[in-house]
């Protein structure tokens, strides 16, 4: 078995790192960064959204695991004080791998037949440069609304506790095939209206963002933020490429939310 480590290059996480690759080759796996069945991502969140991104080429080969130096996360879920425990679990195979779906992000120019294509962990955000974005919205080629306001988020179900939580969105559990429209900011008045609430599609259905003022955005995919010109639509829907954890032992989904948002240190 091949393994790569990623870390947010902190001195704990380096030490960990340095210990993993020595621990897991001297039970003979192989430390390769071009194509590993395993990554290790030793740090937080973010450091894993930069290994998914790293490997986003090898998701159907490659399996993540989490080691947290910092606050728990919802994708790192070992401790420090694991490190052992975890590269036993490795090397004797003692893990089964679990899904999660991913955002399809395709955007589509003006004046030309190319279109960029993405994959988002937790979210896109679609902003524009120095004043209102005006967007219609369509869902499933049936224009919905037209939305006035700082902008648009479109997050995946383990994306939920990310940006669109904060932004008043719904928590989803990872299991469902769906993605979640939240609005930033949107102007409600006399004048301009929107449905003021976040959207949750399901797999089968799909929402394109078409600018109506300004063909220039900001586009955030995860911890990436891209200046888009020229935009002539802006396309959300579930990935059909899933991202790939190596789970060890029961962590429930809402016992993370639990210990992340409510539980306190007393």
């Amino acid at each position: 078995m091949k393994f790569a480590v990623q870390t947010r290059n902190d001195s704990l996480s380096n030490r960990l790192r340095d210990e993993a690759v020595e621990y897991l080759t001297d039970f003979g796996l192989v430390f390769d960064e071009d194509s590993p069945d395993i990554v290790l991502s030793v740090g937080g969140d973010g450091t894993l959204l930069h290994a998914f991104h790293k490997y986003i080429h090898r998701l159907k080969d490659t399996a993540f695991i989490g080691i947290h130096t910092g606050h728990l996360g919802f994708y790192a879920d070992w401790k420090p004080s694991e490190m052992e425990k975890l590269v036993l679990s490795i090397a004797r195979k003692e893990y089964n791998v679990i899904e999660y779906p991913l955002l399809e992000v395709t955007i589509t120019y003006r004046n030309t037949d190319q279109e960029a294509k993405y994959l988002a962990l937790n979210e896109s955000t679609v902003k524009s440069p120095e004043v209102t974005l005006v967007m219609d919205v369509e869902l499933n080629g049936v224009l919905f609304e037209r939305f006035r306001g700082d902008g648009l988020c479109m997050s995946t179900p383990s994306g939920s506790t990310a940006y669109n939580k904060a932004l008043g969105g719904a928590i989803i559990h990872p299991s469902l095939d769906a993605i979640q429209l939240t609005e930033m900011a949107s102007i409600n008045n006399r004048v301009f209206r929107t449905v003021g609430s976040p959207l949750i599609l399901p797999a089968h259905h799909s929402c394109v963002l078409t600018p109506v003022n300004g063909p220039d955005f900001m586009v955030t995919i995860d911890h990436l933020q891209l200046l888009h010109k020229d935009v002539k639509s802006i396309e959300y829907k579930v990935a059909d490429e899933k991202v790939r954890f190596g789970r060890f032992r029961p962590f429930p989904f809402w016992t993370r939310v639990h210990d992340s948002f409510i539980a306190s240190e007393e």
